[in-house]
């Protein structure tokens, strides 16, 4: 989305302090975790043999040669992708029945033992080399638990998942993401397995230091505590995960969803929601693809609220995505554009604030910022046109490299008519999408009502969506 499409009057009834003077407040994101947030939105790919089996859960004992693609297309998955506007593909890799969709060194249910490509096939090979054509990045979902392999139950099959993560990050890497999910059932001998994920962690840091790692606890990026793509209306980007683990222990869905006002960790938040009701190709549910229009919604209610929005997208039985999930793709970033990439026409650029930082507001860079100081609450910020415009949606960011700051805040439109019409928030983040009924309004008006340390807002933008789109 770019946000340099407004020009803005700004107007600042506010003493604003320069850079130099604003410190860092509590718990700050690494460069890896500022770079993921920036990514907004990817793709999630589910293929292995559940595609062909109609399974969502594979049970381990299926034979190789179950998954046989027709006509894989890595180059189409990323071509769609793109198309859509995703930064990225995370691919299953391995999920729950053990299945690795490379030729590892260490199982022998793998694509080597299949019938594709007389067992000469790999799927991470062909993605890593689509990805870097089409300039996405890739990044993987590998499943610690594991239906099939013998040695699962037992201390040696931790050994066993640190050799897999070397082994791809080393043929296939860098990843923009490292994907745990929490499940974590019996293998083949009836056993269950105790991970050593202080030893997982550890490895991914020393093969892998720039590449984020994604479980309910993190330990850089949280899940959002729900499977339906959206984010709480609060939502923190930090977390306490004392006494927490992934899995059954992990904190309540709620906090996952909305954070800790006062959490000690930096964990954003990513939201997972798959394009069908299941995660896996089902021909029967070609009919159940979401719209455009809803895809649109979860955008809102995930990159709007904040977090990061993982959509699934599974290839059939082909090795390919279908028409149904291409032409919803397609029809999504066309309702992204159509809402975000058309200027209001008319409207000037002002605005001293000692060393120019009213730019800030509309440059398309978060990390640029205005203070509203100490005394916020008499302080504010206003777009103002030269004409009443039709506005029915407003973005805002914080830099959030300073801190997430913002507690509460509300949006104003003072209207050709008199009337003033008002929406109250609570958190900002790296973005807050916010939508109303549509106001002809003079002026646009931002007021932070409550803050843990003086509020920062690094992008603040007002657009006329199409009314249809508005979240209700």
């Amino acid at each position: 989305m770019t946000k340099t499409s407004l020009c803005l009057l700004i107007a600042l009834a506010a003493n604003l302090r320069i850079y130099a003077q604003v410190q860092p407040y509590g718990p700050l994101p690494t460069p890896r975790q500022l770079e993921w947030e920036d990514r907004e939105f990817y793709l999630f790919v589910h293929f292995g043999p559940n595609t062909f089996t109609d399974l969502e859960w594979g049970k381990g004992t299926e034979k190789e040669g179950v998954f046989n693609p027709t006509a894989l297309d890595c180059r189409q998955w990323c071509r769609i992708a793109k198309a859509a506007g995703a930064k990225g593909i995370i691919i299953t890799a391995k999920h729950h029945d053990g299945f690795c969709l490379w030729p590892s060194r260490y199982s022998t249910h793998t694509v080597a033992q299949s019938a594709w490509m007389d067992g000469k096939g790999d799927v991470l090979k062909e993605l890593a080399k689509a990805c870097k054509e089409y300039g996405l990045k890739m990044g993987v979902y590998l499943s610690p638990w594991d239906r099939n392999h013998p040695l699962y139950g037992t201390k040696e099959y931790n050994q066993v998942y640190i050799h897999m993560m070397e082994e791809i990050v080393k043929r296939y890497g860098p990843f923009f993401e490292f994907w745990w999910d929490g499940a974590n059932g019996e293998g083949p001998n009836g056993k269950k397995q105790i991970y050593t994920f202080h030893e997982f962690e550890q490895t991914m840091r020393r093969i892998a230091p720039n590449t984020p790692i994604f479980s309910d606890i993190g330990p850089d990026i949280r899940w959002v505590g729900n499977e339906r793509g959206i984010a709480g209306t609060t939502n923190w980007d930090l977390l306490d995960t004392a006494g927490f683990t992934r899995g059954a222990g992990a904190p309540p869905v709620d906090t996952l969803n909305q954070g800790n006002v006062d959490g000690h960790l930096w964990l954003p938040a990513e939201c997972d929601v798959s394009i069908r009701p299941g995660w896996f190709y089902h021909a029967d549910q070609d009919t159940a693809v979401k719209t455009p229009g809803q895809l649109f919604q979860l955008y809102l209610a995930s990159v709007g609220r904040g977090a990061n929005m993982l959509l699934n997208v599974p290839p059939d039985r082909r090795g390919q995505f279908t028409a149904y999930d291409s032409a919803a793709l397609v029809g999504f970033r066309h309702l992204l554009e159509e809402s975000f990439d058309k200027p209001l026409k008319g409207m000037v650029m002002s605005g001293q604030i000692g060393t120019g930082e009213a730019g800030a507001l509309a440059d398309g860079n978060g990390q640029t910022y205005v203070s509203l100081g100490a005394g916020y609450k008499n302080n504010y910020l206003e777009v103002v046109f030269p004409k009443p415009q039709m506005v029915n949606c407003v973005v805002l960011q914080e830099p959030i490299q300073m801190g997430q700051r913002v507690k509460a805040f509300s949006i104003q439109t003072v209207n050709e008519d008199g009337t003033v019409y008002e929406v109250q928030q609570t958190t900002i983040g790296h973005k807050r999408i916010l939508t109303f009924p549509a106001q002809k309004a003079k002026f646009v008006r931002l007021r932070v009502t409550d803050a843990k340390a003086e509020p920062l807002i690094g992008e603040f933008t007002v657009y006329r969506i199409p009314d249809r789109l508005v979240l209700p």
